[in-house]
């Protein structure tokens, strides 16, 4: 049997049916173009890159109307019931291991769970600068990470974690993902 997952037309009306924030909206497609971006480069099927880019679409889905139970609402029943698959649920409820108890496991578990804190971190980053990510470093990025005041509320571990689980050096991930962020 072949799934069939909403189109992300779909998706993207989803995202906005939830969300209405729209720093909360950006950092969720900017997460899409991370995960879309590590799909096509680990040479996924379009059917995979569409999954990993709806992972992370979706990964925050609940977290404005129903923080207390984010990611659990989602999962449980906002996604399901639309055709969602397996593995973009499990990939969402693995980004927040904390509040499920799910660790990340598969690939596109790992790579979700690597690119929500950072592209977060990044985009908090490139508010500061005068030219956003057009001319940003990854030493630049590390360094405001040594700043606990700045973004104070983004898990400085789990950023490092991330990096871990996708067996990338943090300057190497923070360099592929200011390419994809400059791009979009």
């Amino acid at each position: 049997m072949i799934e069939q997952m909403p189109a992300r037309e779909e998706s993207v009306k989803l995202l906005h049916s939830y969300i209405e924030s729209d720093s909360l909206r950006e950092h969720c497609e900017m997460v899409a173009a991370a995960m879309e971006a590590y799909a096509t480069t680990l040479e996924k099927s379009n059917r995979e890159i569409e999954k990993w880019w709806t992972a992370g679409l979706l990964h925050d889905l609940d977290w404005e109307k129903y923080p207390d139970e984010h990611p659990k609402k989602a999962v449980n029943d906002i996604l399901p019931p639309l055709g969602y698959s397996a593995d973009v649920i499990a990939a969402i409820n693995a980004h927040a291991p904390e509040r499920t108890g799910k660790e990340p496991e598969s690939e596109i578990e790992r790579y979700l769970f690597a690119c929500d804190e950072i592209s977060g971190f990044m985009n908090a980053v490139s508010l500061m600068r005068p030219n956003g990510f057009e001319d940003m470093k990854a030493k630049s990025v590390r360094k405001k990470l040594k700043d606990k005041r700045f973004a104070a509320n983004v898990p400085r571990d789990d950023i490092q974690k991330g990096a871990d689980l996708i067996s990338k050096e943090l300057s190497e991930h923070i360099t592929f993902l200011i390419d994809v962020f400059k791009a979009g």
